[in-house]
């Protein structure tokens, strides 16, 4: 453990955003977001959470996966060379942010190594930030994970009472990161942490439990009424990852994209007979949650399919909210 002022942190800071890009969060008209290499000045270190996740810097929005180009004759491939991809550096990520990309490394190199996931994977290194704050949408302590999680942070940052802040180098990419700067820590002395507390809301392991045997249960008709199968809780969750493939062609040349897909929408099951097997918005909502509660742990991966970070909650227009129907299903 060691311990930085804010002086030096802003200089370590910017000695981080000379060599690698760097995303941190940033405060402006009541919402706070990543922003790409922002001055130190206009971090925002006490806000609960930003409206977007950080997913995007490993599984962006839109994404090439590779190029074509055709001839009478033949059709050649360009694939994406991922030794252009930049270092980043996520920087104040909440636990609830780190940890989730512990997910979706899984989901994308489990049982099949997704080259470009991996690479952008490979080149992040994530400075974890405890919570100062919470609010009522807030429920990591109900999925196993705490405001001062260090999960999938490489270096990691606890505010102190006296304006400082605790650090403890967790992994080698946290390491080379400090390695440049090691002058600028000093040997901790301090701990008055200031950390939120979050209360613990409901089982995880009863939800597992109960979720697997509720397929046919009126709970999803009832829980369902208000959903708009709008998709905004799967795009602002950190650790969602339904996608779409399409090819985009102009003439004799093109590229086949992946972007950002949600099990919400009606399309996204719709076959091209017509059949949709989820054809009511129910039915996708009780997917939505048997995979974040019942399949991703059933296939062994080493954290549920949520994080707790209340985003889907804060940005739902009809007020679906997911802590209160987990905790209805707890009972």
């Amino acid at each position: 453990m060691k311990e930085i002022t804010k002086e030096k942190l802003e200089k370590f800071f910017n000695q981080i955003k000379t060599q690698k890009n760097i995303f941190a969060p940033v405060s402006q008209n009541e919402k706070t977001e990543f922003v790409k290499n922002p001055s130190f000045a206009n971090i925002n270190f006490d806000f609960i959470q930003t409206t977007q996740s950080a997913k995007h810097l490993v599984f962006p929005r839109i994404e090439k996966l590779f190029e074509y180009s055709s001839s009478k004759t033949e059709t050649s491939l360009r694939d994406v060379d991922t030794n252009l991809f930049s270092e980043v550096v996520l920087f104040a990520a909440h636990p609830c942010d780190a940890a989730a990309f512990c997910v979706l490394n899984q989901v994308f190199t489990k049982d099949y190594v997704d080259e470009i996931f991996a690479a952008r994977m490979e080149k992040l290194t994530i400075i974890g930030l405890a919570c100062k704050n919470s609010d009522e949408n807030c429920f990591c302590t109900s999925v196993n994970l705490s405001p001062d999680s260090r999960k999938n942070s490489d270096i990691f940052l606890i505010p102190l009472k006296n304006g400082n802040f605790a650090v403890e180098i967790l992994t080698k990419k946290g390491e080379n990161l400090v390695s440049q700067s090691e002058n600028l820590f000093e040997n901790f002395s301090n701990s008055d942490f200031l950390i939120t507390s979050v209360e613990k809301k409901f089982e995880l392991s009863k939800v597992t439990a109960k979720a697997g045997t509720f397929f046919e249960n009126d709970f999803w008709k009832t829980n369902s009424l208000r959903c708009l199968g709008c998709g905004a809780c799967a795009f602002v969750c950190p650790v969602c990852s339904c996608f779409d493939i399409q090819d985009k062609k102009c003439g004799k040349n093109g590229e086949r994209v992946r972007c950002w897909d949600s099990c919400g929408f009606s399309l996204f099951t719709l076959h091209t007979s017509g059949h949709n097997p989820r054809e009511i918005q129910s039915q996708r909502w009780r997917q939505r949650i048997l995979h974040k509660f019942s399949y991703i742990p059933e296939q062994e991966i080493s954290q549920s399919g949520c994080t707790g970070c209340g985003r889907c909650s804060r940005n739902c227009p009809v007020d679906m909210n997911l802590l209160e129907q987990l905790t209805e299903l707890n009972k």
